[in-house]
This record gives structure tokens, sequence and C-alpha cells, in this order.
């Protein structure tokens, strides 16, 4: 029982409690004049949080802490000047489709999704590098400060050397590694839903730094279970030492009270478990002991079976574990078993249309239900036509791995968003997929992966984002020669480009004056309407998956993204007449080329016409 408080609120603790749902990495332990360890605001850290340098803060304290951690959370908070372009030509159903492939480095990816899927996903599966010395990892650029790195984020890298072998010989190993996955979790983070959930592979190079760095981002009351992967079906009798059988699954919850797993079906074996040998009018049933260890002082009595027996109790050390009177009740109510003969020791029946439907998950997934590492590389070989071996990964997971995590997340009825940001082989998109088939759900994905070569050249591939858009390719095919029920099988592939904007646009002093006159248009030449489109959805937050149309209103191409959610016309020459045209239509959000109207008097009469025509239109230029 709890003891009333008698004093009134302690707006400090209330305050460290807003600000760990806000900064969960910024909570901390500390020692007060007494001794005693409380929770307390990291100030370092949150200065941190909020400053566009670097933040130094020397004080002790409980914390996980390594070279580049502060300039890795300098990079998390950065702002980029980047786009999304999109691919038509490689995507499949893009005008309908509601999943995305986008190629390019997933921290750039996950800071540009921020304004369109903030809480909006619903689960995150990763896999990423396991740091096993022989993978790769991506080699990000911590050497300067906030505004050094927004103008360097605006430069196309044309050398592609994002990614670097991350030997035991670094003497940066493990830094090097954490300093990767901090940012990249920390832009996650605030995508989840506050029902989202996050699942991440991982191996024992790692698991243990895993484990704390999930701990300041997700929070340490958000740990929801590690989960043991069985991934091999066979030992590995050359070990050096044990066999390696297993993999990690650490699952963390966005706040964990919101969310909880849904219960997995029953198994055939533990249906089969029920049976009706006295033909009881309730249906099958099982029957479970009456006698447990616990103490229970009214669960000593003696009971008479239908045969006459007479049972003087419980076995020693053992108690009923309901008294005399509720027993009774029981086996007035037919819930008692007493074997075919009347004979046995009683047992409580306990019928399968009364119990839980469903079964709790457990935390050790065996390979015979979720599949093995050979079930992996035999789904992958299976759409994807390798001429070298050494290019099928050994990393990739099963698809019934990933469906599982899907059964415990999901449901078919929700239009949920996972979000897969170190894609690989593909596997999420496929075993989304395959789960959409399987329940008729409505399930889409986000997968991101960066423009990484495959080991050994393949005259069909070129790169392993190539090797997962094939395989999902092959997929949908095989599904759409089996049947013809409806079911989004396409993605619009998106790739990371630099800002459509002219250089001028984020970084004026660097343009001489001789230059200004050809930089009167800030659109960058080489760049299409459909890619202005895309950052416009961007930067206003509308979903990049919403379908898209096009028609011409007064000889001017306007596009319709989900019909009257956004109206977009990049062309020159915009007059007063086209205007006042798309503003009859009464467009949620209209926006305009800044150079494309005919005079300057058309661009100040804009608002008004709207404003006349279609006041609740929220309307912008680029």
């Amino acid at each position: 029982m709890e003891k009333l408080k008698l004093h009134s609120p302690d707006i400090t603790e209330q305050n460290i409690a807003k600000l760990a749902e806000l900064f969960p990495n910024c909570i901390t332990e500390t020692r007060t004049g007494d001794g005693e360890i409380k929770q307390a605001i990291d100030f370092d850290q949150l200065r941190q949080e909020l400053s566009g340098s670097i933040v130094d803060g020397p004080q002790e304290r409980y914390q996980l802490n390594w070279p580049g951690k502060r300039e890795a959370l300098l990079t998390a908070n950065a702002p980029i000047a980047k786009t999304l372009r999109p691919c038509r030509e490689e995507s499949v159903d893009f005008d309908t489709t509601r999943n995305l492939f986008i190629e390019g480095d997933n921290l750039d990816a996950l800071k540009l999704l921020q304004e369109t899927y903030l809480n909006k996903v619903k689960v995150i599966y990763i896999d990423p590098p396991y740091n096993t010395g022989r993978e790769f990892i991506y080699d990000d650029d911590f050497s300067e400060d906030t505004e050094a790195y927004f103008q360097r984020s605006n430069q196309k890298d044309e050398a592609g050397n994002r990614m670097v072998a991350n030997s035991e010989a670094n003497g940066r190993y493990h830094s090097d590694w954490l300093t990767m996955m901090y940012p990249r979790l920390k832009q996650a983070h605030s995508l989840l839903r506050d029902d989202g959930t996050i699942f991440i592979s991982i191996d024992d190079n790692e698991v243990q730094n895993l484990r704390k760095l999930c701990d300041e981002i997700f929070g340490e009351a958000n740990f929801v279970a590690t989960v043991i992967w069985q991934k091999v079906f066979a030992p590995n009798n050359s070990a050096k030492w044990f066999s390696e059988n297993h993999d990690y699954i650490l699952v963390y919850a966005r706040r964990i009270e919101c969310w909880s797993p849904i219960p997995l079906p029953q198994t055939d074996e533990m249906l089969a478990r029920y049976k009706n040998p006295d033909n009881d009018h309730r249906g099958p049933w099982t029957s479970s002991d009456l006698a447990a260890r616990n103490r229970y002082n009214a669960g000593l009595y003696s009971i008479i079976c239908p045969s006459g027996r007479v049972i003087d109790g419980p076995p020693k050390g053992r108690y009923w574990t309901i008294n005399e009177e509720k027993f009774k009740a029981l086996d007035a109510d037919n819930r008692i078993w007493w074997g075919a003969d009347g004979n046995n020791t009683p047992r409580l029946k306990r019928f399968l249309s009364e119990v839980k439907q469903g079964r709790t998950p457990q935390t050790f997934w065996p390979w015979k239900e979720v599949g093995h590492t050979q079930d992996a590389k035999k789904e992958l070989i299976k759409y994807v036509d390798f001429e070298h071996t050494e290019n099928v990964l050994n990393s990739v997971k099963p698809t019934s791995l990933i469906q599982r995590i899907l059964q415990l997340t999901t449901t078919p009825d929700e239009n949920t968003i996972v979000l897969d940001f170190f894609c690989g082989s593909g596997s999420t998109a496929h075993a989304l997929m395959k789960q959409n088939l399987e329940d008729g759900g409505n399930r889409r994905f986000i997968t991101v992966q960066i423009q990484e070569p495959l080991p050994t050249p393949e005259p069909k591939l070129t790169s392993i984002l190539e090797m997962a858009t094939t395989r999902v390719r092959n997929f949908a095919k095989e599904v759409r020669a089996q049947t013809d029920k409806p079911q989004d099988l396409g993605f619009r592939l998106l790739k990371i480009d630099t800002s459509n904007m002219n250089d001028v646009y984020y970084t004026p002093d660097a343009v001489k004056q001789d230059d200004l006159f050809q930089q009167a248009d800030n659109i960058r030449s080489d760049r299409t309407p459909e890619d202005l489109l895309f950052q416009v959805m961007l930067d206003w937050g509308v979903d990049l998956t919403l379908p898209i149309s096009r028609e011409t209103i007064n000889g001017k191409s306007v596009f319709h993204v989900d019909e009257n959610a956004l109206a977009a016309c990049f062309d020159e020459g915009i007059d007063e007449a086209f205007v006042k045209a798309l503003a009859t239509r009464e467009p949620l959000r209209a926006v305009f080329r800044d150079s494309g109207f005919a005079n300057d008097s058309v661009k100040i009469n804009v608002e008004q016409i709207f404003k006349h025509l279609s006041p609740r239109t929220d309307i912008k230029v680029i």
C-alpha cells in the first residue's frame, strides 16, 4: 500500500520525466551528498543535443562512452542539403505502389524521412554489419562542425568511398562501429510510433555495446527482450572453440506501456493435446495437475474418488491449488477428471474454447519455426541468378524469421509502415510481401541500401541494391503468375542526391558577383519537374507513396498528389488565367517555381487569387 505524499508535487522530478521522454540519452545516475544514487540530467549531454557545435563535458558519470561519441551526436542532429529523386525506369508499378526502395547512405535517408514519417513507423527491423572485422561499415566524417557538415552534404561524393573495412587492427575497432550506429539509431527512434518497436539482429561481437547503446537512445525502461535465434541446424565440428549456432535480436519499444506482442497462433502440436474422451458439451479439453509445491494451508484436505477410493490429501510436500469448497463446485460442474474408471488422482479440465487464443512468444526461436541461414540463401538464389556464389551474402536472413517479427507487431487490417535501413539482399521487403499474401494484409515497406558493389562483379547485377530489387521483382512475377488477387507487389525507387537547388541557395558567400546572372534560376539545370515534386513532398511532409497523376491546365503541366492533397506546377510563363483555373480545383496545397511566373504582377496576385477562390489552400514557391 502506497503512502500519501503529504507534500506538493516535486516539479524537478516532473521536469526530469518530461526530458527523459524527449531525450532518454540525457538521463544518467549521480551520487547525492548523502551518498545515494539517484536519477539526474546529464546537462553536458543535453547541451550537446541543443548545440550546433561540439560541447566538452569532463564530468564522470555512469554511461557508455567512446572516442567519437560527441561527434556522432553532433552529426545525428546536423541538417543535410539533399533530396530524393524518383527513378521511374527502375521502379515497379510506380503510380500505384505504397512501397519504397531508397538508394543512398542510410543516415541521409533517415534524416530526409523525418519530416514525412515522424512517429509513423510501426516496426523497424535492421540487420546491421556485425563488426566481424571482415564486413564494411559506413565511413562518416565527424571532423567538422554543423555548418561545414551542412555545406559538405550538399556536394555529391563522386568517389563513392562511403564504406571502409573495419579490421580488428584498427585502434578504434568498437568505437568506429558505435559511432556509425549511434546517429542512425537516434534518427530511427524519432520515426517510430508510440506503439512501435525496433528489432535489431546482432552477434556476440557487439551485442553488449548495442544493448547499452539502445538503453541510452530508446531508454532502458523500453527494453523488451533479447531473442535468441537458432540460425543453423547442425553443429560446426571444425569450430576452434564452440560451434556458434545462434544470433541475437534485441527488441526495444518506443514506449513500452503502449506496446504488447500479438499472440502467435497455436501450433498443431498444441491443439492435438485437446481431446474430449467424456463427450463434454463444452468441447475438447486437456487436464492439468491440481497440486503444487507453493504452501497453501487451505489446500490440505482429503478427497473421495467416484470409485469410492479415499485420497488422504495431496502428495507429500505439495498442496491442492484450490480450497475444498472450490474443488466441490468444480466437480459438480464436471470440470474435474477422475480418469476413465473414476479412480485416478483428480485433474482440472481446461477447455480449448476457454483458454487464451494464441500463445505468448518466447525468447528462443528455433530454426524449425523461423528458418535458418541455409533457408535464407536458398531463397535468395531462387530469385536472383548468380554466376558467382561468393555474392550470396553470409548475413542474409530467412523471410520466415522476419515474418515472425511482423506477426508479433502488425495486424493485417493495419496500413502499417515497416522500415529497414540496412536493406542488404531485400529480405524484409520479400518477407513483408509474403506475409501480406498469407493474411491479406496491407503493410508497406521502406528499405534503404547504400550503393555498394557486389564482392565479385556479376554480368547481370551491379550492386547489392540491384540484387535486392531483382529479388523483389522476380518474386512479384512468380506471384502474378500464380494468382490474379489484387496485391501491392511494386515499389518506388528513390535515389539520394544533392538538393535540386543551386549551391547559391545554401552557400551564397561562395558565389562571386560575376556569377549572379547565371544564378537567376535557383533550380539545377539537370533536374526534372518530378524531381522538384518529390523535394516539395519531402519538405512539406507529404507521404512519398501517395498516388501521383499529371494533367494539362491552360497549357501548363500540373502534378496532382493524392488527387487534391497537393497541386504542383513548375512550368515557366504562369499567368493569372492559369492560377485562377488551378485555384478553382481547391487543392489543399499548391506550389510553383519561383522563377516560373510571367511577371512580378502575377507573382504578387497569386495569394489574392487563391484567397478569393480557394481560401484553405496553402501556397508555396521553390
